[in-house]
């Protein structure tokens, strides 16, 4: 069948507060700016049992404790390890969680905008709240403060009650527009930091892209995760304004040995070659910002990019079987490549058909063009996720894809896969871009530091 290419495509292969009593975080550990708002010094004082879990946690040398994690696979220090508390995941690390974490299976992502009447102080002080807020619901406690007050609204809205903290992980970023003028951040913008340009066959939806700041969490069940981010966003009232937000229903991605492929709404093994997180070698190589970073602060840390990709499913399901294999390269049912027999084959990019002499894996098929061996080396690490947005009204069509995230060590990794991928992919045909977002995901806290003295130094 003849194949139109349409737009571009992504990489792929590759239970109750704490009651001890805590002092008010100092304005240094805070950050510039007064002291927080009533509310928040009783959310910050209260983190108590949380704050020493994690500080004993890191330790004087910073790594974390060492359990076998939901998966059954072995996790340590600097990706997100499981700790102490079963099914629970460090929030202070080397490194944030929910970058190199063994992948949960569902997603709540949020981007935000600083409202237009919040100043340096606020920012610092929301940031400091948001911290002890994140680390206490990633060990399953609800949100700080003083659950007996009548007369306040509850500090914490109740719905992950009774429910286990599923490794929840709470991964916070900031794009670019927040390091304008407004806050005087315009000197600690990280290097590399800057809006991603239009990429071959773009169809972005603006008020769906981009934000000052992004929060992703991620956990094995879905209310666990929406609760973070609800939360975290009634915490924000005043200071910061929703942009957009998605749920993600589905991993799409293995991030560590142990966990088995998953499949996408196409029905293909989706990062068969993803980058295993557990490779410290490859991490530092591909993902982590290094040292030559000039902002200190950011060195440990990682940029994020984010694509809403609409996937033309009614099209693609009236598409024989054949010409599906052919698009990825790839067996349906197995997930080896057209090469080999078993999943994790190396495919064979030379191979050519004896009748034919055209190529077994062919020139436009995804795993060949988004392949680290044609592409200089170049990786990404995927930890992206199936939605859905229901039916079109007018058309009947089920709207749903894949919201892909990736992190990596430079933005130009992703744009350089992606301008490749978007001019020449024969999965353009049934997929299409609508929304995209860059930001830096800062390193780990260490003990005593919140995001806002990390962000303002």
């Amino acid at each position: 069948m003849s194949r139109a290419p349409d737009t571009p495509d992504t990489p792929d292969d590759p239970d109750s507060p704490g009651t001890a009593e805590t002092p008010d975080i100092t304005p240094e550990q805070r950050g510039p700016g007064p002291a927080p708002a009533v509310s928040r010094r009783r959310l910050l004082g209260a983190v108590g049992a949380g704050a020493a879990v994690a500080g004993a946690a890191l330790g004087a040398g910073g790594a974390a404790l060492v359990t076998r994690d939901d998966n059954g696979g072995g996790s340590s220090g600097g990706s997100g390890a499981a700790s102490a508390g079963a099914g629970t995941v460090a929030f202070r690390d080397t490194h944030q969680a929910g970058i190199a974490t063994a992948s949960q299976d569902r997603l709540c992502f949020a981007t935000f905008d600083v409202s237009p009447v919040a100043e340096r102080a606020d920012l610092a002080d929301l940031l400091a709240t948001w911290t002890a807020a994140a680390e206490a619901m990633t060990l399953g406690k609800p949100v700080p403060g003083d659950p007996g007050d009548l007369n306040t609204p509850p500090d914490d809205t109740g719905e992950a009650m009774g429910l286990a903290p599923g490794r929840l992980t709470i991964t916070i970023g900031y794009g670019p527009s927040l390091f304008d003028d407004r806050f005087g951040l315009s000197g600690r913008r990280p290097s590399l930091l800057k809006p991603l340009p239009r990429l071959p066959k773009d169809a972005l939806v603006a008020a769906n892209s981009d934000g000052d700041l992004c929060v992703q969490a991620c956990a094995d069940d879905p209310q666990v995760a929406f609760h973070a981010i609800r939360n975290l966003r009634r915490l924000g009232f005043g200071t910061v304004v929703p942009r957009w937000m998605e749920l993600g229903f589905g991993r799409t991605s293995s991030t560590t040995p142990q966990q088995a492929t998953p499949r996408n709404l196409m029905g293909f093994k989706d990062g068969t070659r993803n980058i295993d997180a557990t490779d410290a070698s490859l991490m530092g190589e591909q993902v982590w910002i290094g040292d030559d970073e000039p902002q200190r602060w950011a060195r440990g840390g990682s940029y994020l990019v984010s694509r809403k990709i609409r996937m033309r499913l009614e099209q693609w399901d009236r598409d024989r079987l054949g010409d599906q294999q052919e698009v990825f390269g790839r067996l349906k049912t197995s997930g080896a490549p057209l090469t080999g027999r078993a999943e994790f084959d190396t495919p064979d990019f030379a191979a050519k058909d004896a009748a034919t002499g055209e190529y077994v894996i062919a020139t436009d098929a995804h795993i060949r063009l988004a392949a680290h061996e044609n592409n200089n080396g170049l990786r990404i690490l995927r930890r992206g996720y199936s939605y859905t947005d229901g039916i079109n009204p007018e058309t009947g069509d089920l709207m749903g894809g894949l919201f892909f995230i990736a992190f990596m060590k430079n933005p130009d990794q992703f744009v350089t896969l992606q301008g490749v991928l978007g001019k020449n992919d024969a999965l353009n045909e049934y997929i299409q871009h609508i929304a995209s977002g860059v930001f830096v995901a800062p390193p780990g806290l260490a003990a005593g530091q919140d995001w806002g003295s990390q962000l303002f130094g």
